[in-house]
């Protein structure tokens, strides 16, 4: 398993993957390509049990999706298996045998939010662990499955809170809302994460598969309906107003380090 944008460590039935994508950890079609493959690698390996996913840059676990690179993205992901959209790629892991686990030292935010979203448990580090939905300030849906697994997982009047306001959520405003499993702190997390990883590992797998399978028919989204958003999200991006706000943005500093430290302050400024 050798990866340009994942890096990879085995420990027996877990597999801990680093995303190392400079500079900001985007989600463009080198890394989709490369968590393509890995998920894949992973799943045909019956040796692997448990997949946890971390990040080797300190403040961004996975940003959000290269705006300037997507139809180069939607290009990759149609070779990459057929699939419409990363959401269904995200949907085919929550589906996976494997047993999968964010641990979050950074900002997730768009469809960063939605990969971990589709993961069986994540958690984040108190401090460091920032989540944000930020799609309407550009006057598109969230396109990865945000507005499913959040409404299921917060509630509806949560979900929107979040999904219309475009801020920031520390990690222990997303634990009480539901976005993740716990806050921890942030010098616990990875032992945290590395323990529970390899207790679940060292359990019987087949009654595992089967709780994960019963859990998914009640809290996991249909695909038809993560399809959909994807399809929303692909058409807001065309209309002119989306284009505007995204050239703005771009011209304040969208997709760089340093602004998007602090990317609500910056979205709101926007024409």
């Amino acid at each position: 398993m050798n990866f340009e944008t994942v890096k990879v460590q085995r420990e027996g039935a877990v597999l801990f993957a680093e995303i190392s994508a400079p500079p900001m950890n985007l989600l463009g079609p080198d890394l989709y390509r490369d968590l393509n493959s890995l998920i894949h690698a992973a799943e045909a390996d019956r040796a692997i049990r448990v997949l946890v996913f971390r990040s080797t840059d300190p403040d961004y676990f996975i940003s959000h999706v290269d705006v300037t690179r997507i139809k180069e993205l939607r290009e990759v992901v149609q070779i990459s298996g057929g699939k419409s959209s990363p959401a269904l790629l995200f949907h085919q892991l929550s589906q996976s045998r494997l047993i999968t686990i964010a641990e979050i030292a950074g900002r997730v935010r768009g469809v960063g939010s939605e990969f971990v979203l589709a993961l069986d448990m994540r958690f984040a580090a108190r401090g460091k662990g920032i989540f944000g939905q930020f799609e309407s300030a550009f006057d598109v849906i969230p396109g990865g499955g945000a507005a499913q697994h959040l409404t299921r997982l917060m509630g509806r009047a949560r979900a929107l809170e979040v999904m219309l306001s475009v801020e920031d959520y520390d990690a222990d405003l997303a634990e009480r809302y539901g976005w993740i499993n716990r806050a921890l702190p942030a010098n616990e997390l990875g032992t945290f994460v590395k323990a529970l990883a390899h207790r679940i590992a060292a359990l019987p797998a087949a009654g595992q598969r089967t709780i994960k399978d019963r859990v998914n028919d009640i809290a996991l989204p249909p695909a038809d309906e993560l399809r959909r958003d994807a399809e929303l999200f692909i058409e807001g991006l065309r209309s002119p107003d989306a284009q505007h706000r995204l050239a703005a943005a771009l011209a304040k500093g969208f997709q760089t380090r340093e602004a998007e430290m602090d990317l609500p302050r910056m979205l709101s400024d926007l024409a």
